[in-house]
């Protein structure tokens, strides 16, 4: 396995466990918790396929990751479910 595939597993994997949470009600689609797990997870992945070229991800993890990143800063403090 290729360096490119484990850092785009783990990001897929904090995704994944992010949907998860949020589908299972442990969090809200608008915590803290939610919003940074999908920034990281998003921000690994947009790494992983700048790392192998893929452009088309690229730009589409990077884009879920700022949006991501904006609706992190833009939770209300104390919010952590």
């Amino acid at each position: 396995m290729k360096e490119s595939d484990i850092i785009a597993s783990v990001g897929v994997i904090i995704l994944l466990i992010a949907f998860l949470l949020n589908m299972f009600k442990k969090t809200s689609a608008q915590s803290r918790l939610y919003t940074g797990m999908n920034f990281v997870g998003a921000g690994t992945c947009c790494f992983a396929s700048f790392l192998i070229d893929f452009y088309p991800f690229v730009v589409l993890e990077g884009i879920w990751g700022l949006f991501a990143l904006y609706s992190f800063i833009n939770v209300p403090r104390g919010t952590s479910e």
